[in-house]
């Protein structure tokens, strides 16, 4: 966490998850340490691949505020998954009752006298979480995708209930047939009947 003066900023790397052809996101919590209002303005070495939302702002007396850092989804992997981008968050008392519309370029500008804290962020790439394995619809991971049996022995999925029927001798091929084609066993018992 930095400590600066104004604010403290968690985390000091922002960490994407790196995904080809996808836009990710990252946040960062401003914490302001002061009495004062304090204007935020975030830069970047990069802004055509990042979006960030909001880029300035005010954050109240001894409050947070949250800032989204999202990465435009890239055509091709960096080599080493290295990323030279960084992030530059620029912070200086406000005056009292200040809102974003308040934010000027004025503001943070060393060359006018005004006290300007800034805090250096990295970027870095992490390997995206593995999703789970893939698990068929109706199990459990774990388990296999066939029917399990229970204890006593019988199943507990209806696909296995026909083998425990009753097996009929058949008394001739007509019978047969049906009883191969599937046919209810009180069917079959009527005709044996």
């Amino acid at each position: 966490m930095s400590t600066g003066e104004l604010l403290s900023i968690e985390p000091q790397e922002l960490k994407f998850p790196f995904e080809l052809r996808k836009q990710i996101s990252c946040s960062l919590q401003l914490l302001n340490k002061t009495d004062s209002y304090v204007a935020f303005k975030v830069k970047t070495t990069n802004p055509k691949k990042y979006c960030v939302r909001p880029n300035t702002g005010v954050v109240l007396p001894r409050s947070t505020c949250d800032v989204i850092v999202t990465m435009q989804a890239q055509r091709e992997s960096p080599p080493d998954m290295q990323c030279k981008d960084k992030f530059l968050l620029q912070s200086a008392i406000a005056s009292p009752g200040a809102t974003s519309k308040d934010i000027n370029p004025e503001m943070f500008n060393k060359e006018s006298g005004n006290l300007i804290e800034e805090c250096k962020l990295r970027v870095v790439y992490v390997s995206p979480p593995q999703p789970p394995s893939p698990v068929p619809e109706g199990s459990e991971e774990g388990s296999s995708p066939r029917a399990s049996i229970s204890d006593n022995g019988n199943s507990n999925t209806s696909e296995f209930i026909a083998v425990s029927k009753p097996y009929v001798e058949p008394q001739d091929k007509s019978l047969e047939v049906r009883f191969s084609l599937g046919l209810p066993i009180q069917l079959l018992n009527l005709k044996l009947l």
